[in-house]
């Protein structure tokens, strides 16, 4: 559960169901939490775990994000380690500088379902997923993407080098920006007041009025939706206007580490999510840092095609696995047998030749040539490109380059484009405005 202005999921909400014991706890604009010290201004998102909530901090005079985890023990274990990793985090990092979110506080709250663990992080902006859904997964232009690795690399060496910690869920939903992209929802650009007692009116509100509202907002995007298709069918020239990324602040940070481990410390067999998933967690070959590099790799791929690497699918005869291992291999030439072979689910995948078992005509496309047939990069930006995911995305393991490593590429160097690509994107919008007033005269 990250805690950003865009967390949680945009067309549905937690529901009244798990507000009961063991489960979240009612918050209401205005509660006060800690002796009053934070007090709720509005709800950023919601995980199965917790909600978070922007709050303000009545000692510092600042906006914060407030994580509120269910009640039941199982989840209050959960918080518990959350905070033992944030704590290290915090605590080796005072400057601030390692590009990983910092935790201010954590408390506990007694309500009506039980105990909960509270956490009060930094508040930050959108995530790069919202940032790649802004951008109309067009791919961001590559000094962008390289601004963005460089950060994410950064946060990466900090947290295996220094601390010995697995992030295990590297993903764009779990780096976000330090601000939003739209200054309006920044309550700090926008100079929001903050509500610091309890509005009169519904004692359920919190709850109720955001169900409401959400309501309002499906329907609402409904409407617009059936307006565009009644235009189009009416002939309307339709241009989707690519969105500009001027003025969006690109440094970012790493953040939610509920499922992250002590390198000497894991828990789990079953990490990451599955487009992010690295070869040795399918084959249960055992993990190490490499599999945030390997999630790290493919996010950067998607920064910079706008498309998840690997979209793997149940097929007829051949599990998601395997169709999985199938797409790698496409990309990145066969899995050499060694690797293929040492995994405990190995057998389920691999004949004894290091041959999948039912998927048997692969179909190579080298990640260059997708990059120029499929992406239109120029041929030296692909080749380039390429030199630095290549390595980051090979299946020993042992042989990927460290976050410290990575940070030294060639490629993260930042380079004058010409023409820029910058100026392509207003060019771009220009033509799109123009085509839009021709539009309306046709309409007319």
């Amino acid at each position: 559960m990250s805690c950003s202005s865009s967390s949680g999921s945009e067309d549905e909400d937690e529901g009244v169901d798990a507000y009961r014991k063991g489960g979240y706890h009612a918050v209401r604009i205005g509660d006060p939490f800690n002796g009053g010290r934070y007090i709720a201004q509005r709800k950023l998102g919601w995980g199965n775990f917790s909600t978070v909530w922007l709050a303000y901090d009545t000692k510092s005079s600042k906006f914060v994000a407030l994580k509120i985890q269910k009640s039941a023990v199982d989840f209050a274990q959960a918080a518990l380690h959350e905070i033992e990793v944030l704590s290290a985090i915090a605590n080796g990092n005072p400057s601030d500088s390692k590009c990983v979110i910092r935790l201010i506080d954590q408390f506990k709250h007694s309500g009506p379902n039980g105990q909960h663990l509270c956490m009060v992080l930094e508040f930050l902006g959108d995530s790069l997923l919202r940032l790649i859904k802004h951008n109309r997964y067009k791919g961001l232009p590559l000094n962008k993407v390289r601004e963005l690795c460089k950060s994410i690399l950064t946060g990466l060496d900090y947290l295996h080098r220094e601390l010995g910690i697995i992030h295990t869920d590297l993903k764009p939903e779990n780096v976000l920006l330090v601000s939003t992209i739209d200054p309006s929802k920044d309550p700090e650009k926008s100079g929001l007041t903050p509500i610091l007692e309890r509005p009169e009116g519904n004692p359920n509100g919190g709850i109720m009025s955001n169900a409401i509202e959400k309501k309002l907002k499906r329907r609402a995007r409904k409407a617009v939706a059936k307006i565009a298709l009644r235009r189009d069918s009416m002939g309307g020239i339709k241009v989707r206007e690519k969105k500009s990324l001027d003025g969006i602040d690109l440094r970012c940070k790493v953040v939610d580490f509920g499922n992250a481990c002590w390198v000497d410390q894991q828990f789990s067999e079953e990490i990451q999510t599955r487009q992010y998933r690295a070869p040795e967690v399918i084959l249960g070959a055992g993990y190490s840092f490499p599999v945030d590099m390997w999630s790290f790799a493919c996010m950067a791929f998607e920064l910079a095609t706008g498309d998840i690497m690997f979209a793997p699918k149940c097929g007829q005869g051949f599990s998601e696995d395997e169709d999985h291992l199938a797409r790698m291999m496409e990309f990145l030439g066969k899995m050499p047998r060694k690797v293929a072979i040492t995994g405990t689910r190995s057998k389920d995948y691999f004949d004894r030749h290091g041959d999948l078992k039912r998927i048997k005509r692969l179909k190579f496309w080298s990640l260059d040539r997708v990059l120029v047939e499929k992406y239109n990069f120029s041929e030296s930006d692909a080749r380039e490109f390429t030199d630095f995911l290549s390595p980051l995305l090979d299946f020993a393991p042992d042989k990927r380059p460290t976050a410290e490593q990575s940070l030294q590429h060639p490629w993260l160097e930042i380079k004058s484009p010409n023409p820029s690509e910058e100026e392509k994107e207003l060019d771009f919008g220009k033509l799109a405005v123009g085509m839009t007033n021709l539009q309306i005269e046709v309409d007319r």
